[in-house]
């Protein structure tokens, strides 16, 4: 009867099911819903046929399931509703859901901005006096997990406002993860405590000490190659510099932010740091201690 596609990230995606279903006169709660090992012909066999009161519904969940073209066939000629969670659906299934159903996009931020502006939206959508910063450090602490946001803003809710980003800190009780970058950042521009806590909330939340300084090789080797086009171009824009790099955008930018706080000399001297560090640590010593050396020493 119909296939409706439900795409984006998986709340958003969740959300926009129960809203089109209610808006069909489907409960979503009264239909039955059907996720991994359950997602086969025979599981779903006898729910896509109406039922004594008229037309019926069924939800899919594809989350860990690689439906064959059989299997899409089936839910496409379905005699009721059949509602699909599909949150990074392939090519090929978008195709057949446009052209045999219909697909619902929702967004999917992923970006600290993105993230950050959905907050902004949400809170205002319900009312809530949730500042901007705070919004900023809710993006920092849960990422895409938009879901745990909600739930954040919910309890939220229930005080008192304005909600400042201290206050949201207060109550959420979770520290900002460390940013690679940012702590690169810092200690170019020598801030060493800034930095070094940033090292520590990256380790602190389960880091491999040898993949961060694999980190630390990789941006350095960015920030080293910026530093030689500034020096050659004089202004360089992140994207020209992500073209030369063959990077994104992103980890351009930061690279640049850094390399142009640095001169040849300097980028020099932190990459003989960089070097005797990774020795140091291959050769056995005490990875976090020497981690945290070497990010006191690119902060002078």
């Amino acid at each position: 009867m119909t296939l409706l596609a439900f795409t984006g990230n998986r709340f958003l995606a969740e959300e926009a099911l129960r809203e089109t279903l209610i808006r069909r006169g489907l409960n979503p709660r009264d239909l039955p819903r059907l996720g991994g090992d359950d997602v086969t012909a025979q599981t779903l066999g006898p729910h896509l046929s109406p039922g004594l009161f008229g037309d019926g519904g069924v939800i899919v969940d594809f989350e860990g399931v690689k439906p064959d073209k059989a299997l899409l066939e089936l839910l496409a000629s379905a005699e009721v509703t059949v509602a699909v969670l599909d949150e990074t659906a392939p090519a090929t299934r978008t195709k057949l859901y446009q052209a045999r159903g219909e697909q619902i996009v929702s967004a999917a931020p992923s970006k600290p901005g993105e993230i950050s502006g959905w907050v902004v939206q949400y809170a205002r959508k319900q009312k809530l006096p949730l500042d901007k910063d705070a919004a900023a450090y809710l993006a920092e602490v849960f990422g895409s997990d938009l879901a745990g946001i909600a739930s954040e803003l919910t309890k939220l809710a229930l005080l008192g406002g304005p909600h400042t980003r201290q206050s949201v800190q207060r109550i959420v009780g979770r520290e900002p993860p460390g940013d690679s970058f940012a702590m690169l950042g810092a200690a170019t521009a020598g801030r060493p405590g800034e930095a070094v806590g940033q090292l520590r909330r990256l380790m602190a939340s389960g880091e491999d000490p040898f993949k961060l300084m694999g980190a630390v090789v990789w941006q350095y080797s960015l920030v080293a190659r910026c530093v030689a086009l500034l020096q050659e171009e004089g202004r360089v824009t992140e994207t020209a510099a992500a073209q030369r790099l063959g990077v994104k955008p992103y980890p351009a930018k930061k690279a640049l932010d850094v390399a142009r706080k640095l001169n040849e000399a300097r980028i020099r001297a932190h990459l003989g740091r960089i070097l005797d560090a990774d020795l140091a640590m291959k050769r056995g010593l005490d990875a976090g201690v020497t981690l945290e050396r070497l990010i006191v020493q690119l902060s002078v």
